[in-house]
């Protein structure tokens, strides 16, 4: 009865932190410039963050491919309107972001 207690509260907690992490990142993206261009889950210029997810999910390479294209640019992959560079972006908040959106379901 102890165990399921405690296995309850943990989930409990996990349940509320996610959402405020979540909110984390949303912040940090929208501070970063990227949510002009992209939404969680609609297409604005840039396809929606969860196609991302969903497009890379079970792809290895994916989170230091995408770094490496956020971080410099890239165009064809969702179409022909190029992602301009994101050099202002330091380089641990573009590995916070990749790794949230790819986490994304």
């Amino acid at each position: 009865m102890k165990r399921s207690a405690i296995a309850c509260a943990v989930a409990l907690t996990a349940a509320f932190a996610l959402p405020t992490l979540a909110s984390a990142n949303e912040k940090l993206a929208q501070a970063s410039g990227c949510m002009t261009c992209h939404g969680i889950d609609k297409k604005i210029i840039g396809p929606a963050y969860k196609d991302v997810a969903n497009k890379y999910r079970g792809d290895k390479s994916a989170e230091a491919d995408l770094i490496k294209k956020v971080k410099g640019g890239g165009k064809g992959v969702w179409g022909d309107i190029p992602m301009p560079p994101n050099a202002h972006v330091k380089d641990e908040d573009i590995k916070t972001l990749v790794q949230w959106i790819l986490a994304l379901k």
